[in-house]
């Protein structure tokens, strides 16, 4: 087993705040003494199917917890969920039906344990003691927090300034989520940064139960491929863990320049020790940027797709953004044969190419439209069989007639 000081540098590489890191010090020393792991819990909502890179920043820190030998208790917020996070919003969410939950939560798992070693960790669900509290159970809960400490917060206080609407049962979640860490005996619990609020309840209502509190671990908000704005499937600035090879290769390969080495740090299995070498050799110009940029796609499809599609990934994109050669696996467009010139952005979007014909003129009008490899800007052509159409960087079809 590693020291506690060793523990202490791997655990803080990449953290945002450690709340209050003397105890952290403290309950690495005396799980050591009593041969004891630490209990270290992530709550998830599971209000939505997909896992991006963004939400394996968390996952990643945990599975350091989990190399160094402490218990990862992943807390799925079945009960929690059908109420909503408030966190960060404007309004009160919908709740979810709880046939939506559980089936988002089977994806989670899913995806989880693409990260985290399966057979060394514990899945719980919120459900188990949350929806067994008497109504007398739940007033003795809102007792020990105040309205004026809730409005505090700061989405509650914008709300409440703003004269908008706040339900009383939003005040409720951030007491289940802190509960949830009473019901486990957490010692630690992570969150994102813009979860403080509500871990923090977690150390609150185990003083007040009695136990002692646990340490608050938050961690940094990965900004997506624009460089800018946060990690969202909303904006479309994401890698998703479970997209195939060559697509997850392609969007590393458009990260910034400047977030690569915040990429390695927060989302890959880098040691420390390389991390530092190659920042120091980018620095010094011995790295090239291109290909520190490709070993970060590299590393990203490895960790998700393993070491032989990542090779095939790596290859792919030379051949096309770098060779400028086509792929040599393009699906085929089986459709009539045409008696006359087709109108693209209509052809664009019944072949899967865009969404819409809006976005297929958008994209002929930014050329980033080609045909056999050449740009194209007319928006009807005369098609033939073999013909390929291609839109972006990523997404090609060879026109076959029937």
């Amino acid at each position: 087993m590693k020291t506690v000081e060793e523990q202490l540098r791997l655990i803080k590489h990449g953290v945002d705040t450690i709340l209050p890191e003397e105890e952290l010090k403290k309950k690495l020393e005396e799980s050591m003494t009593k041969n004891k792991p630490l209990v270290v819990k992530l709550g998830l909502d599971p209000t939505a199917p997909d896992i991006h890179l963004g939400h394996t920043v968390v996952l990643r820190k945990l599975k350091t917890f989990q190399d160094l030998g402490h218990q990862i208790v992943i807390l799925i917020g079945d009960f929690t969920a059908r109420i909503g996070d408030p966190t960060g919003k404007s309004a009160t969410r919908p709740p979810l039906d709880e046939e939506a939950v559980l089936r988002n939560a089977a994806t989670y798992k899913e995806q989880i344990f693409k990260v985290l070693d399966e057979k060394k960790t514990i899945v719980r669900y919120n459900s188990e003691w949350l929806s067994k509290l008497s109504f007398e159970d739940v007033l003795k809960l809102a007792a020990k927090y105040t309205v004026a400490r809730m409005l505090e917060r700061d989405d509650f206080h914008k709300r409440y300034t703003e004269g908008r609407a706040i339900g009383v049962h939003e005040f409720m979640y951030p007491l289940m989520q802190g509960y949830d860490s009473v019901a486990l005996h957490a010692d630690i619990e992570f969150g994102g940064t813009d979860q403080t609020f509500n871990v923090l309840m977690g150390r609150h209502l185990q003083q007040e139960f009695g136990q002692e509190p646990q340490v608050v671990i938050t961690m940094p908000i990965l900004e997506g491929l624009d460089g800018v704005q946060k990690m969202s499937k909303s904006l479309g600035n994401y890698i998703g863990i479970s997209e195939a090879p060559e697509e997850m290769y392609g969007k590393a390969m458009s990260i910034p320049d400047e977030l690569m080495m915040r990429y390695f740090m927060l989302v890959t299995d880098m040691s420390i020790e390389e991390q530092e070498a190659l920042e120091k050799a980018l620095a010094d110009g011995t790295a090239h940027p291109r290909d520190t940029k490709m070993k970060l796609a590299h590393t990203i499809v490895r960790l998700y797709h393993g070491e032989e599609a990542a090779d095939r990934a790596q290859a792919h994109f030379v051949q096309i953004f770098q060779k400028h050669a086509l792929p040599t696996d393009i699906p085929e467009y089986a459709m009539e044969a045409p008696s006359e010139a087709v109108y693209v952005p209509q052809l664009l979007t019944d072949a899967g190419l865009t969404a819409s014909n809006s976005e297929a003129r958008r994209s002929i009008k930014a050329g980033a439209f080609k045909i056999d490899g050449e740009k194209c800007s007319e928006e009807n052509i005369e098609l033939t069989e073999g013909m390929v159409l291609q839109v972006g960087k990523r997404k090609f079809i060879k026109i076959a007639f029937k």
